[in-house]
């Protein structure tokens, strides 16, 4: 009876079933691509921590005292970030201010329930937490430029929005630096895409941990090494599941990616985007007026595919400028943005 009993409480392993190649105890609950380890969820834990630990200290992300906005969206990458970076802020005694910074798009249904993640972290981990609107800083909500612009390029206004927006809240904080989510599938996804537009100039920073330090605010990527094990689709869900499909077949395709991307060279007879300001605004811009500038005055006059694409609609001298060079661009990736060097 006592045997029975025995078995019942503890049934053997299933077939196939694998137990953590770091505890020996515990079922593995995953195989991670980097390292072929099949481990359970608690040691992925402990490993997770430790190599964001690892990132923050071998590349010197912060310096004690140091004013650090996470930027978070409510989603996974930046909840799991707010929790990883204020953990390790405590155990390893980093001596950084931190603060959560959320962009509110204006987006109904959306970003509203977003937010409320967001709002519970800020109780959960004890951060205090700062909301930045389109609404205040534009006087457009995502939901009004779509109206206006359509289901087509409402991605070029937002991403452009919101990186401004992200810096102009970290400006309000008075911060050192920003903190993202990005993982190693979306840099090495960034790292694709900028090689398929020949996109010289972003190819030659997209894999730096740290960038915009020529910037207002730096930026920091603590998960630029660590693969995401969910992939939703998005604008470059196209990429993603290319590279997914390389994953499948190589583990390491990912990591491998960005390794390339970082041993790229840029030719020394290119000629490269000289950074600027605004004249309108006074953000960072390589040209006469940013990006946001242009697409808020397209809005404001009725013109909303001002900017877009190949559009001859222009702000002055400025927007004859941009047509101009707009028609003049090749599929060549020399004659368009310049050489690689490899």
């Amino acid at each position: 009876m006592g045997s029975t009993d025995d078995a019942a409480r503890h049934p053997p392993p299933r077939a196939g079933s694998r137990l953590c190649v770091r505890c020996g105890e515990r079922k593995a609950a995953l195989k991670r691509p980097k390292t072929l380890e099949q481990i359970c969820r608690e040691c992925f834990y402990i490993v997770f921590e430790d190599e964001i630990h690892q990132t923050i200290v071998n590349n010197t992300l912060f310096k004690a005292g140091e004013r650090v906005a996470i930027g978070a969206s409510g989603g996974k990458d930046s909840t799991v970030l707010a929790y990883v970076l204020s953990e390790l802020n405590r155990r390893h005694n980093y001596g950084l201010d931190l603060f959560l910074l959320s962009v509110d798009e204006g987006i109904t249904g959306y970003r509203d329930d977003s937010l409320e993640t967001v709002k519970r972290n800020e109780i959960q981990y004890g951060l205090p937490l700062k909301i930045v609107s389109y609404k205040d800083l534009y006087g457009w909500t995502m939901d009004d430029i779509v109206k206006a612009i359509g289901l087509k390029n409402n991605c070029t206004f937002c991403g452009v929005f919101r990186r401004q927006a992200l810096d102009r809240g970290a400006a309000l904080l008075k911060v050192d630096k920003i903190v993202t989510g990005h993982n190693a599938d979306d840099i090495a996804e960034t790292v694709l895409l900028n090689i398929l537009r020949g996109d010289i100039a972003r190819l030659s920073r997209c894999t730096f941990i740290t960038t915009g330090e020529d910037g207002p605010i730096p930026r920091c990527k603590p998960f630029k090494y660590t693969e995401c094990i969910y992939s939703p689709n998005a604008y470059r869900g196209f990429a993603r599941e290319f590279i997914k499909d390389l994953e499948r077949i190589r583990p390491r395709a990912i990591l491998d990616i960005i390794r390339s991307g970082e041993n790229f060279r840029i030719s020394t007879t290119t000629r490269m985007p000289e950074q600027g300001t605004c004249e309108r605004c006074g953000y960072i811009s390589s040209q006469k007026l940013c990006k946001a500038c242009v697409l808020l005055d397209g809005l404001n006059r009725g013109l909303p595919k001002l900017g877009i694409g190949r559009t001859r609609v222009g702000v002055g001298a400025y927007g004859q400028q941009q047509a101009k060079r707009s028609e003049r661009n090749t599929s060549s990736l020399q004659g368009k943005h310049g050489n690689f060097d490899f």
